[in-house]
């Protein structure tokens, strides 16, 4: 495997009623809370009011900023930075999804730069320092909860950009499933696929001596599935939320890849799709997914063979390695249709007139990803596939 150093800072507090725990967690960074949300969920489900009557009965000042999109915006992410420097903000507190926490990010980084944020995002400049935050989480999805991690998206230009640093860690993150009960199934659907997305582009890498890591992968892999299969059904079970919950942070919080380098070619891609028509992430990656697989079978066909007999539970029995593998990619294909995931690009009503501008968004840096390298034209022929 690869040398490597890890190091995870972020203070994970999980469970049902950790709330109360808030307070004490913010104390240390100062008592004027810039609080972060989108379009109002948190105040359906009764988080709002719970977060405003304990910062208010511990003397916190609170200056509020809603509206975060599902696909967060610069715009968005610069009004919060502008708050934060007119109103003197020491600590920021996300509350809601990975959405809402990638905008965050990038407001704590933007309210201690001068410069246009999306030199952040495109790595024109690094952030020296950023003003501390915390998260309390809403919607299992991205781990971006107990990551470094941001995507953000540059409405003027149509670009979306992944970005991180060591300054966009949390500092502290509150996970009680209780407050994902009220999550609409298509977001929780979402959130199971996106979960797995995750865990797919650290399983699929090059590096040798890696059965720890891999079989860890394949594990979580198969528990998602079950938990995630089952959630749908009983979106109302506590239990299967938490599980869920814990999962989507081990998703994508660095344990699964230590010594290990992922593809994520194929998140480069839903990107420029949903830059360029706005669309949920993990439901474009519920699209594109299976077709990469297919796409890229040739490059290391033992890799897939190993996941459909691992994970999917394919007989290998007299079969040669393709058609494992094809059982295997139908197999997931199958199980996101059967929980309710998209499985076209014209689900989103998106036709071929602007695929070949996705696949040069998609490929503006060159060739896309650490497994199996995609140029411009393989782009092109698997968004065409994705129809």
């Amino acid at each position: 495997m690869n040398k490597f150093v890890f190091r995870n800072p972020t203070k994970l507090i999980f469970g049902k009623d950790q709330l109360q725990r808030l307070p004490k967690e913010l104390a240390g960074y100062g008592k004027k809370v810039l609080l972060v949300y989108g379009g109002g969920s948190i105040k359906r489900n009764g988080l709002y009011d719970s977060l405003i009557k304990l910062l208010n009965e511990n003397d916190f000042e609170v200056v509020e900023m809603g509206g975060v999109e599902p696909n967060p915006r610069l715009s968005t992410a610069k009004r919060g930075a502008d708050l934060c420097k007119q109103h003197d903000v020491d600590v920021i507190l996300a509350a809601g999804g990975g959405s809402v926490i990638d905008c965050t990010k990038l407001i704590a980084s933007a309210a201690k730069y001068d410069g246009d944020p999306w030199d952040l995002v495109t790595g024109k400049a690094r952030p020296k320092e950023a003003l501390p935050f915390g998260t309390i989480l809403t919607l299992t999805a991205t781990s971006s909860e107990m990551n470094a991690g941001s995507v953000i998206t540059n409405e003027e230009t149509q670009e979306k950009y992944g970005w991180g640093g060591p300054f966009n860690y949390p500092k502290f993150s509150i996970l009680d499933p209780t407050y994902t009960l009220t999550v609409p199934m298509d977001q929780t659907v979402n959130g199971i696929v996106d979960t797995m997305s995750h865990i797919f582009e650290q399983y699929f890498h090059v590096t040798d001596n890696t059965p720890f890591q891999d079989e860890m992968c394949e594990a979580a892999l198969r528990s998602v599935m079950d938990i995630g299969g089952r959630l749908v059904e009983d979106p109302n079970n506590l239990e299967l939320r938490e599980s869920m919950m814990l999962a989507g942070v081990w998703g994508l919080n660095g344990f699964l890849s230590m010594g290990t380098r992922g593809d994520w070619g194929t998140h480069d891609i839903e990107h420029a799709v949903s830059a360029v028509y706005d669309i949920p992430h993990a439901g474009g990656l519920a699209i594109l997914f299976p077709h990469w697989m297919k796409q890229t079978f040739p490059r290391n066909p033992k890799r897939y063979v190993r996941l459909a007999t691992n994970v999917f539970g394919v007989d290998p029995t007299d079969k040669s390695d393709e058609e494992i593998a094809m059982e295997g990619i139908d197999r997931l294909s199958a199980f996101w249709k059967q929980i309710g995931a998209p499985v076209s690009l014209a689900d989103y009503e998106i036709d071929d007139s602007k695929l070949e501008l996705i696949a040069q968004k998609a490929a503006v840096k060159g060739p896309l990803g650490g497994y199996a390298k995609l140029s411009e034209d393989e782009v092109l022929t698997l968004l065409k596939a994705s129809l």
